[in-house]
Protein backbone atom coordinates (compact mmCIF):
# COMPACT_ATOMS: atom_id res chain seq x y z
CA UNK A 1 0.00 0.00 0.00
CA UNK A 2 2.47 2.47 0.91
CA UNK A 3 4.57 1.69 -2.53
CA UNK A 4 2.42 3.48 -4.85
CA UNK A 5 2.85 6.99 -2.92
CA UNK A 6 6.79 6.14 -2.78
CA UNK A 7 6.86 5.60 -6.38
CA UNK A 8 4.76 8.51 -7.48
CA UNK A 9 6.71 10.65 -4.97
CA UNK A 10 10.21 9.67 -6.17
CA UNK A 11 8.83 9.49 -10.14
CA UNK A 12 7.50 13.88 -9.86
CA UNK A 13 11.17 14.30 -7.73
CA UNK A 14 12.77 13.27 -11.07
CA UNK A 15 10.64 15.43 -13.29
CA UNK A 16 10.77 18.41 -11.54
CA UNK A 17 14.67 18.10 -11.22
CA UNK A 18 14.61 18.11 -15.30
CA UNK A 19 13.06 21.13 -15.36
CA UNK A 20 15.41 23.05 -13.19
CA UNK A 21 18.42 22.56 -15.95
CA UNK A 22 19.06 25.69 -17.89
CA UNK A 23 22.24 27.27 -19.22
CA UNK A 24 22.78 30.60 -17.37
CA UNK A 25 24.18 32.70 -20.05
CA UNK A 26 21.59 32.31 -22.27
CA UNK A 27 17.51 32.84 -21.81
CA UNK A 28 14.74 31.94 -23.44
CA UNK A 29 12.42 35.34 -24.45
CA UNK A 30 10.28 34.38 -26.70
CA UNK A 31 9.03 32.24 -29.23
CA UNK A 32 8.68 33.61 -32.57
CA UNK A 33 7.43 31.36 -35.67
CA UNK A 34 9.29 28.13 -35.34
CA UNK A 35 12.56 29.44 -33.90
CA UNK A 36 13.26 30.97 -30.33
CA UNK A 37 14.66 34.45 -29.50
CA UNK A 38 17.85 34.56 -27.41
CA UNK A 39 19.15 36.63 -25.14
CA UNK A 40 23.15 36.76 -24.59
CA UNK A 41 23.28 38.17 -21.30
CA UNK A 42 27.09 39.00 -21.83
CA UNK A 43 26.41 41.51 -24.25
CA UNK A 44 23.33 43.34 -22.00
CA UNK A 45 25.65 43.04 -19.15
CA UNK A 46 28.14 45.02 -21.06
CA UNK A 47 25.52 47.63 -22.45
CA UNK A 48 24.89 48.23 -18.76
CA UNK A 49 28.16 48.93 -17.40
CA UNK A 50 28.91 50.95 -20.52
CA UNK A 51 25.72 53.17 -19.61
CA UNK A 52 27.42 54.28 -15.87
CA UNK A 53 26.31 51.61 -14.02
CA UNK A 54 28.57 50.22 -11.67
CA UNK A 55 28.93 47.41 -9.22
CA UNK A 56 31.43 44.74 -8.16
CA UNK A 57 29.14 41.68 -9.32
CA UNK A 58 28.75 43.12 -12.43
CA UNK A 59 32.75 43.72 -12.86
CA UNK A 60 33.19 39.99 -12.13
CA UNK A 61 30.70 38.42 -14.13
CA UNK A 62 31.84 40.81 -17.21
CA UNK A 63 35.64 39.89 -16.53
CA UNK A 64 34.92 36.02 -16.04
CA UNK A 65 32.93 35.95 -18.94
CA UNK A 66 35.14 37.72 -21.63
CA UNK A 67 38.20 35.82 -19.55
CA UNK A 68 36.49 31.92 -20.31
CA UNK A 69 35.69 33.47 -23.90
CA UNK A 70 39.20 34.44 -24.30
CA UNK A 71 39.09 37.55 -25.00
CA UNK A 72 42.14 39.18 -22.58
CA UNK A 73 41.13 42.84 -24.26
CA UNK A 74 37.90 42.97 -22.73
CA UNK A 75 38.57 40.81 -19.58
CA UNK A 76 41.41 43.07 -18.69
CA UNK A 77 39.02 46.13 -18.99
CA UNK A 78 36.20 44.74 -16.86
CA UNK A 79 39.00 43.32 -14.25
CA UNK A 80 40.51 46.81 -14.27
CA UNK A 81 37.24 48.54 -13.37
CA UNK A 82 36.75 45.87 -11.04
CA UNK A 83 40.10 46.52 -8.97
CA UNK A 84 39.67 50.51 -9.33
CA UNK A 85 36.46 49.62 -7.05
CA UNK A 86 37.64 47.16 -4.56
CA UNK A 87 40.64 45.19 -3.92
CA UNK A 88 39.30 42.93 -1.15
CA UNK A 89 38.75 39.84 -3.47
CA UNK A 90 39.52 36.53 -3.74
CA UNK A 91 42.98 35.01 -5.31
CA UNK A 92 41.50 34.05 -8.54
CA UNK A 93 40.79 37.92 -9.41
CA UNK A 94 44.23 38.78 -9.22
CA UNK A 95 45.57 35.81 -11.04
CA UNK A 96 43.04 36.11 -14.17
CA UNK A 97 43.32 39.71 -13.80
CA UNK A 98 46.76 39.31 -13.83
CA UNK A 99 47.00 36.62 -16.82
CA UNK A 100 44.65 38.72 -19.00
CA UNK A 101 47.07 41.87 -18.73
CA UNK A 102 50.25 39.49 -19.88
CA UNK A 103 48.26 38.39 -22.31
CA UNK A 104 47.61 42.07 -24.41
CA UNK A 105 51.15 42.95 -23.33
CA UNK A 106 50.98 44.50 -19.76
CA UNK A 107 53.37 42.60 -18.47
CA UNK A 108 54.54 45.56 -15.63
CA UNK A 109 50.87 46.06 -14.68
CA UNK A 110 50.51 42.18 -14.42
CA UNK A 111 53.88 41.78 -12.30
CA UNK A 112 52.36 44.71 -10.08
CA UNK A 113 48.73 42.94 -9.62
CA UNK A 114 50.80 39.69 -8.91
CA UNK A 115 52.84 41.33 -6.49
CA UNK A 116 49.62 42.90 -4.69
CA UNK A 117 47.96 39.04 -4.55
CA UNK A 118 51.71 37.73 -2.81
CA UNK A 119 51.28 40.91 -0.22
CA UNK A 120 47.72 39.95 0.42
CA UNK A 121 48.39 36.10 0.73
CA UNK A 122 51.46 36.81 2.90
CA UNK A 123 48.90 38.90 5.10
CA UNK A 124 46.53 36.75 5.47
CA UNK A 125 49.05 34.16 6.61
CA UNK A 126 50.31 36.47 8.91
CA UNK A 127 47.17 36.95 10.57
CA UNK A 128 45.69 33.16 9.96
CA UNK A 129 48.91 32.13 12.12
CA UNK A 130 48.44 34.31 14.93
CA UNK A 131 45.07 32.94 15.60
Amino acid sequence: MKVVPIFIFMLTSLLSYNSYSQNPKVFITDKIGESYAYVNVTKTYERVAEKGYKSIDLFEKLGNAFYADLNMEKAAKWYGELFAMTTDLDAVYYNQYAKSLYAIGEVEKANYIMDRLKQKSSTNNKSNSQK
